[in-house]
């Protein structure tokens, strides 16, 4: 079955989500070879566009990746547009014979792959719709991809869930989480098992702490009516931040295949320590920006924002420790933070290994060593804008005495490589296309991560904070340094000290 022969109905077909990404990455594979001939797409939105008008915008959308118009055009003639409402059964009735049509037309086999880049209110309509209408009963494969937010608690998530199983099996399912696209986030397996020199000290033995940042500079923008209502808990920690810290701490699989990392990755997210409410406030602090100034511009705050509430008590930073309870684990905190407009954009772990346990050049036969404790060794991982890694280690300073100096080995991706790295929904729709979920996310993973996060919501929806408590531009609330502080470590990456110490940042 040649699984690049397909039917892709995207339901929101209209949106940003679509224009933005979905189309310049089917482009990318079409130009790779990835799609040839025999695909076709079908857009679906409440709009009554035409053939033409989806086609033209289609081409806009690829314009800055195609070599020439017809080029675009040729690719934007494999798209169809059908109105539709998700509501009117009779609309999916046009839609099935548009998808049968075109699948003679084409050749596909029969294979169908759903986009629903909508709603989620909406998930469960459009799958009975789908399946009532027989849209899912031809030959080939039958595949849905669906965007987050997957629920807004546990509970709306297993409502969801049980909605979509009613229709497809779990193997049919993609749930996509477009971090696991970027290629550092892959990056994470080949570092730890594929190097001695990690794998063998990937333990609480050498490790002292783990740090995951995401740091936004940007604020809310056009997004305020959406946030205000989620959060950075809910639109960061539950989703993107809970998948790398199971790829970081789980075990080595048996091999390397989609069955044997979702296992382990389930295993580690069900270690991690649930905390109690009243074991919140000690453990996560939230924040949210006040107006601020970096550099030269002005920023207004949180509650200043368009279509967000004056007296909000939504965060847009979270700082938190996760402890997880296994052999492997037991005792190091993973620290994690993310939030808006702080100093710079930028994604990064940082795995902060123990020191030596006497730090011999205290003394030193030469001189006196006035350096009472060395600088940790620290393993980075870039993520985002750069790739790369880099690992710190301490070497002696030139000159007479001992007193230590850290080096840092520094890789990062050149740009000719990052120009040709493949977009995280490029390689998703890929890896949906050929049937590997491995970079997609299993229920059991999304309900481990929601009961994770909901003791938190709560014990925060039962509070009152004062906000604003961070200034934009600034690295959020000093709360989230005293969380390092109180247990000895601190956060390796702190931009602010250098704004500060150069005057550019109130």
């Amino acid at each position: 079955m040649d699984n690049k022969k397909v039917l892709l109905t995207i339901f929101g077909g209209t949106g940003d989500l679509a224009q933005r990404k979905l189309y310049p990455s089917l482009f990318r594979l079409y130009l790779k070879g990835q799609l040839k001939e025999s695909f076709a797409v079908i857009g679906t939105a409440r709009r009554p566009w035409t053939n033409n008008t989806y086609r033209e915008v289609v081409q806009k959308a690829v314009a800055s990746l195609a070599q020439t118009p017809e080029q675009a055009a040729t690719f934007a003639s494999h798209f169809y547009y059908q109105s539709h409402n998700v509501n009117d059964t009779e609309h999916y009735v046009a839609l099935r014979d548009l998808a049968d049509q075109l699948d003679e037309q084409y050749q596909l086999a029969g294979n169908r792959l759903f986009y629903l880049a909508m709603s989620p209110n909406f998930f469960g309509t459009i799958v009975h719709h789908l399946e009532s209408q027989g849209m899912i009963t031809t030959d080939g494969y039958h595949r849905v991809i669906i965007e987050k937010p997957f629920g807004t608690d546990y509970n709306s998530a297993e409502t969801l869930n049980a909605e979509i199983t009613d229709v497809f099996s779990e193997t049919e399912i993609y749930r996509i989480d477009h971090y696991l696209g970027k290629e550092m986030i892959q990056n994470i397996s080949a570092i730890r098992f594929a190097n001695n020199i990690f794998e063998s000290q990937w333990n609480n033995r050498y490790i002292a702490n783990v740090q995951i940042n995401i740091a936004e500079d940007l604020g809310v923008e056009e997004r305020g009516g959406y946030y205000d209502k989620s959060g950075a808990l809910k639109d960061m920690v539950q989703n993107h931040i809970l998948q790398v810290l199971s790829l970081l701490a789980m075990e080595p699989p048996i091999e390397f295949s989609e069955k044997g990392i979702r296992q382990e990755k389930i295993k580690a997210l069900e270690a991690i320590r649930i905390y109690k409410e009243d074991e919140v406030k000690e453990h996560f602090v939230r924040g949210q920006y006040a107006a601020g100034k970096r550099n030269d511009q002005t920023f207004a705050s949180y509650r200043e924002e368009e279509n967000v509430a004056a007296d909000s008590q939504t965060e847009t930073f979270v700082a938190g420790k996760f402890y997880i309870d296994n052999f492997r684990w037991s005792g190091v905190p993973f620290y994690i933070r993310t939030g808006k407009r702080l100093t710079e954009k930028g994604t990064r772990i940082n795995i902060v290994f123990k020191q030596v346990p006497v730090n011999v050049f205290k003394t030193s036969i030469n001189e006196p060593c006035e350096q009472q404790s060395l600088e940790p060794n620290v393993l980075t991982i870039y993520i985002q804008p750069t790739e790369g890694f880099s690992l710190s280690l301490n070497g002696k300073e030139v000159g007479n005495g001992f007193d230590m100096h850290p080096v840092k080995l520094d890789y990062r991706n050149s740009s000719e490589i990052l120009e040709n790295t493949p977009e995280a929904y490029e390689k998703l729709l890929l890896d949906a296309l050929n049937g590997d979920g491995t970079n997609f996310t299993h229920w059991d993973e999304v309900a481990q991560s929601w009961r994770i996060v909901d003791v938190i919501r709560h014990a925060w929806d039962h509070s009152t904070a004062e906000f604003p408590n961070y200034a934009a531009g600034s690295m959020g609330p000093k709360e989230a340094d005293e969380l390092l502080e109180k247990d000895g470590f601190k956060w390796i990456w702190s931009p602010d000290v250098w704004y500060r110490e150069r005057g550019l940042l109130d």
